[in-house]
């Protein structure tokens, strides 16, 4: 009897042992399945080709490679926006066009800085009619004094050539002075009428300057965009 006990526990050992072994390995392949993360799954690319058709794959599509593509989650949201594949002429293509249009909009940007000014500076075409008047009076003023200095010098001439009436034979025996004053006179008569004509032109100019702010200025005060052109 005491032989069959003694021989048993070894043997009821051997087979705890070997349970506890078996439980340990089946906690070990369990731990050592990877567990499922969320948005570890593949996503579905979809883009829109050159034709217009709404292509999806499981990978990056290839008849979309010049345009953007979207990678979306199982659940059809966004996971991440691929962008196009360009070549080196396509890029240089892409950041020329991109350098237009930021010259197209500092351009808008200038323009529209401008038109407020302008009509910060008129509100109405009273306003602007009248600062065109201003400008052409001052205009004038430079003129009329220039007339002036033409009719001084038209009667210096007068007394000069009364001088040189005794010398009319023969100019060259007038005196230097009288001969000096005959062409400083001459001289100045041709700057105020060059000066007369410059002012002239600086009135083209002016009225130029003025006839096209109105036309802008009309589409600014016009009822369309809240404006008052009286």
């Amino acid at each position: 009897m005491h032989g069959a006990r003694d021989h048993g526990l070894p043997i009821r050992r051997l087979a705890s042992a070997s349970f506890l072994l078996l439980v340990s390995s089946f906690c070990g392949a369990l731990q050592a399945q990877p567990q499922k993360v969320e948005g570890a799954s593949p996503g579905i690319y979809t883009c829109t080709d050159a034709r217009g058709r709404t292509l999806t794959a499981d990978r990056p599509i290839a008849e979309c490679s010049d345009r953007e593509q979207r990678e979306l989650n199982p659940s059809g949201s966004t996971r991440r926006k691929v962008e196009p594949t360009y070549t080196a002429r396509e890029l240089q293509e892409r950041e020329d066009r991109a350098r237009e249009a930021a010259i197209q909009t500092a351009r808008l940007t200038d323009e529209r800085r401008r038109e407020r000014a302008l009509l910060v500076r008129y509100p109405n075409l009273a306003t602007h009619d009248r600062e065109r008047s201003e400008a052409l009076a001052q205009i004038d003023a430079v003129t009329q004094a220039a007339r002036k200095r033409i009719a001084e010098l038209t009667e210096d001439r007068r007394k000069i050539d009364e001088e040189m009436e005794f010398y009319k034979q023969d100019t060259s025996k007038a005196p230097g002075a009288v001969r000096r004053k005959l062409e400083d006179n001459t001289q100045s008569v041709a700057v105020q009428n060059r000066f007369i004509a410059e002012q002239e032109e600086e009135k083209k100019r002016v009225n130029a300057r003025f006839d096209e702010e109105r036309v802008r200025l009309k589409q600014l005060w016009s009822p369309q965009n809240g404006g008052n052109p009286r």
